[in-house]
């Protein structure tokens, strides 16, 4: 029952803002689930990322939201970065991972608030200028969500509306080819070291299919309003972040001493 909660708060924070589906779904699993190895969390969860995104993609794509061709360079150029992200981060303990994983949340959800305002630029094509940026922008977001066995949706998103101006709404359905494929990647590259429970997949991946339909709605709904999808993309990174670090004692030192230090 708790692993289906989680799969529909995952399924519906994938449809609502093209990604963040492990950015919930590894604290889950470990505070509310009670999974004890992070790294098993984080394999199992790459796993049901995987699909619940795919579900999430097919919505957007019916809907017209994809750009197919700009999403496709970010995406190829990413799974060779999430690849090697993903070997690194099986070799690192589990709650440093953790806690590393709740800075970059940070961060990201800084970021998005400040350009929350920004309507890009609708007809955006792929071109000579944006694919060098596409393809750096995938390569980087890539090995960030292998390393933190993510889908890396909260990356995708700002990366493809830096690399290419695309509006909120066509970045958070162009992400989802990019959170496929670096799931899978990441899934696969955990799965190779059994650190896969395939059974608990399954369960998140029932749950994420009733709220990704959820999510998708909504997601068309708040994109008629100047800035509320960035505004609820960073608000949710950033709560996820501070009860990571809340949650974790370890977490909460190494955050600690990172400011200290700053």
């Amino acid at each position: 029952m708790l692993g289906l909660i989680a799969g529909a708060l995952v399924g519906f924070t994938l449809g609502l803002v093209g990604g963040g589906g492990s950015v919930l779904a590894v604290p889950l699993l470990v505070y509310f689930v009670g999974v004890p190895s992070p790294h098993v969390a984080i394999g199992s969860s790459a796993a049901a990322v995987a699909v619940n995104a795919l579900m999430s993609l097919a919505n957007h794509a019916r809907a017209g939201t994809i750009k197919w061709r700009c999403a496709s360079v970010f995406a190829l150029f990413g799974i060779a970065g999430a690849f090697g992200g993903s070997t690194l981060g099986k070799i690192i303990n589990g709650d440093k991972l953790l806690a590393l994983f709740a800075l970059l949340m940070i961060v990201v959800s800084y970021l998005m608030l400040r350009q929350r305002g920004s309507l890009g630029y609708p007809a955006v094509r792929l071109n000579r200028e944006n694919f060098p940026r596409l393809a750096g922008a995938g390569l980087t977001a890539g090995a960030l969500s292998g390393f933190f066995g993510i889908g890396g949706g909260f990356l995708v998103v700002p990366g493809l509306m830096f690399a290419s101006d695309m509006p909120i709404l066509n970045a958070i359905g162009s992400s989802l080819v990019a959170v496929t494929a670096f799931a899978v990647t990441t899934a696969a590259n955990y799965a190779y070291s059994d650190l896969v429970d395939w059974d608990l997949a399954g369960t998140l991946v029932i749950g994420g299919a009733f709220g990704g339909l959820i999510g998708a709605a909504a997601a068309r709904r708040l994109s008629k309003m100047r800035g509320a999808l960035s505004a609820v993309f960073a608000t949710v990174v950033f709560a996820v972040a501070l009860y990571v670090l809340w949650r974790s004692g370890g977490a909460l030192g190494l955050f600690t001493h990172a400011v200290k230090s700053a």
